[in-house]
């Protein structure tokens, strides 16, 4: 060894002996800080302070220096059978025993040798014999203390490993630097004094590692690596894995093959980068590795503080290009999971589950229904997040097999349903699509979904609060308006009547006279039924139950549209239905005016009249554009909401109170770029209102036939 090297080993040893020596003297007077081990800690601080003084004053290589690194090894084998062993925990190291007494009778042979060979004169090749046979122990010893103290902490509880993480880690540091020093030893067959005269620094880390267990600071400096780190770390790996192959099969090819080895390198170094080329940009092949590598390096799948991050910057994405809020709440989920889409189903007035919105999932076949009213009442009860893959395997744990749809079942995509729950009252539930790596849903996606969807539900409760606050505000001004538009057409109303009673006693030409007292007359009763219809709209209804026919009906709304645009009515004979005519016509020509205005021209719009057992089935078909289920949740049946050019935006939000005031229920399907079917479901004989013997009797009531 070279004399800057000798003064770097004196140096590195004595700086060690000196940092172990005043951890002893601390621990010294306060052993409970190391618990049950604290004797045994002191003990192998102090002869690793005198291994490492014994180093300083010497050198790295005598027979002195070697038998107390014996001791010092035998020492920390100690410390590690008393930590393990401690407060009831014996059970973990029984059957380890063998094992340590077998590396503790290795360190004793050493100490044996140390202090016999000295007296005996060996040949040259006696003493490599016995170099490498000591080598040799030392590696096993080493190599034995490291997967013991693997194992052993492996096999600890969570609380066990909080209080024994940062010994473990010191004692492995210190084993560790031997490992390799003693590797080079072996495959050099000579002492490494340059690396051995580092050793001192090995034993400085150990005593670093030592002081937050005993200072009571375990928690501030708990080592957890981020994933992102140790994604990186294992991309490391993988390279100097590769590297570490083409160099081993390089400088096998120089032994074998002569020149035969630089074109191995270059062949093997096109294959890499082809086979990197062809399977890194692999979605399939990264969300593998992304799972494997959480599942075997951290006690959890996910990173918590970054999926909040995530989750808030999707949800609180907002502006004129950004996507509405249910589609960002079913991201968000996504998210998460790595589902390549999902879908919201919301609730409607008939407490079932309809599409609200979807997201990167345009294949999905959603019937209107999508989820019954007693799946609603399931969700609500349980709170409980479906496993679809469970589901068809015939799992029905808490009585979901009975609730999820067979659309559901027979859709490969779908694979688990996520409740959203707010104070208890089912907000959506969101479908989310099989990831590209297939997995099995576990607690720790069940725990997460759950405070996720609880928290989404707040956000979609409170955005519905904010729309029906708004919603409100513009009823209350279009009541205000309405009034007085009321109040001018009843006194219009009242004219015209008066001028007709007094045309009839005093106007004096027969001609003009009659054409008068009609044209009054018809004005009259329209503005008479105007006002009805104002003064019904939203109150279910006040006119009488008729019998008509419902076929007939069809006909005559068809019949409006002659010479504008072609309206095919669909029936086979009559249905008779007792009902409210003029308010189910009213609605029809709402909702074929409506397909007509998406249609191009000269495309029909259907209208099919099916006669069911429990009622009427009326269905308009068109096949114009199509609505989103955003546009179909959010727009379609809000009032003032129009996407006409100075359109009112009542006409859907009419159509619907009507069929509502029968007694019947509006249901709409649609897909963008196809069409749109609005779908009226009547009873045959709705019960009668109260508030119908006080109708107004002004109005005539037709019967259609």
């Amino acid at each position: 060894m070279s004399d800057g090297w000798h003064f770097t080993a004196g140096l590195a040893h004595l700086a060690a002996a000196c940092a172990a020596m005043t951890l002893a003297i601390w621990l010294a007077g306060r052993r409970s800080a190391a618990g049950a081990a604290g004797t045994a800690l002191l003990v192998a601080l102090v002869l690793s302070a005198t291994w490492a003084m014994a180093i300083a004053a010497t050198n790295v290589d005598t027979h002195v220096a070697h038998m107390l690194e014996a001791g010092r090894n035998l020492a920390w084998l100690f410390v590690v059978y008393r930590l393990f062993s401690a407060d009831g925990r014996h059970t973990l190291v029984r059957p380890i025993r063998p094992v340590m007494l077998s590396l503790a009778a290795i360190e004793l042979f050493q100490i044996l040798q140390g202090i016999i060979a000295p007296g005996f004169t060996f040949a040259s090749s006696t003493s490599d014999v016995l170099f490498h046979m000591a080598i040799m122990f030392r590696l096993m010893f080493t190599i034995g203390g490291l997967v013991l103290l693997h194992n052993l902490y492996g096999g600890a509880s969570v609380s066990t490993r909080a209080v024994l993480h940062w010994p473990t880690v010191g004692v492995a540091v210190l084993w560790l630097f031997d490992l390799n020093l003693y590797t080079v030893a072996y495959l050099t067959g000579a002492w490494p004094d340059e690396l051995a005269a580092l050793r001192g620094c090995a034993l400085v880390a150990t005593v670093a590692a030592l002081l937050p267990g005993m200072t009571g600071r375990r928690a501030e400096l708990r080592f957890s690596p981020s994933r992102a780190v140790a994604f990186e770390l294992a991309s490391l790996l993988g390279i100097g894995l590769y590297l570490l192959v083409m160099t081993a099969l390089g400088k096998w090819l120089s032994y074998v093959g002569g020149g035969f080895a630089s074109l191995f390198r270059f062949g093997f170094l096109l294959a890499g980068v082809a086979a990197a080329a062809l399977v890194l940009p692999s979605r399939r092949l990264r969300g593998w590795l992304k799972v494997t590598l959480v599942k075997h390096l951290f006690r959890h799948r996910y990173d918590y503080r970054a999926e909040w991050l995530r989750f808030n910057r999707t949800i609180g994405r907002a502006g004129s290009g950004s996507a509405p809020l249910e589609q960002r709440a079913i991201q968000s989920l996504c998210d998460i999971t790595d589902s390549p889409g999902g879908l919201l189903l919301g609730p409607n007035d008939h407490a079932e589950l309809v599409l609200s919105a979807e997201w990167q999932w345009r294949t999905a076949e959603v019937p209107a229904p999508a989820l019954s009213a007693e799946a609603c009442a399931f969700f609500e009860r349980t709170g409980l997040i479906v496993d679809m893959d469970q589901v068809r395997r015939g799992g029905d744990a808490q009585g979901e097999g009975k609730i999820v749809p067979a659309w559901l079942l027979c859709e490969p995509m779908a694979w688990a349903l996520v409740p959203l729950l707010h104070f208890d009252r089912l907000v959506g539930v969101v479908v989310l699509a099989r990831p590209k790596v297939a997995r099995m849903l576990d607690w720790e996606d069940f725990d997460l979904l759950r405070v996720v969807g609880q928290q989404l539900a707040s956000y979609l409760a409170e955005h519905a609060g904010q729309d029906a606050l708004a919603e409100a505000a513009r009823f209350d001004e279009f009541n205000r308006r309405i009034a007085f538009v009321m109040h001018d057409i009843k006194n219009l109303a009242s004219q015209f009547s008066l001028l007709a009673r007094n045309a009839e006693r005093h106007a004096e030409n027969p001609q003009f006279r009659a054409d008068m007292l009609v044209t009054l007359r018809n004005s009259a009763e329209k503005l008479n039924a105007l006002i009805v219809r104002l003064n019904r709209y939203g109150k279910n209804g006040r006119e009488a139950l008729v019998d008509f026919d419902v076929a007939a009906l069809a006909r005559t709304v068809a019949g409006q549209f002659d010479g504008r645009h072609p309206v095919v009515v669909n029936v086979e004979g009559a249905i008779p239905l007792l009902g409210h005519a003029e308010a189910l016509e009213q609605a029809l020509v709402h909702l074929v005016q409506n397909g007509v205005d998406a249609s191009l021209p000269g495309t029909p719009v259907f209208i099919g009249l099916t006669r069911e057992p429990a009622g009427v089935r009326i269905e308009i078909v068109d096949s114009g554009a199509g609505m989103s289920p955003d546009f179909i949740r959010t727009k379609l049946f809000k009032p003032f909401v129009s996407s006409k050019s100075g359109g009112f935006g009542i006409g859907a939000c009419e159509a619907r109170e009507l069929v509502h005031g029968m007694g019947g229920r509006l249901d709409v399907e649609s897909r963008e770029g196809i069409g749109s079917r609005f779908i009226i479901r009547l009873p045959l004989e709705p019960a009668a209102s109260a508030s119908e013997a006080s109708a107004p009797q002004s109005v005539p009531q037709q019967k259609v036939a």
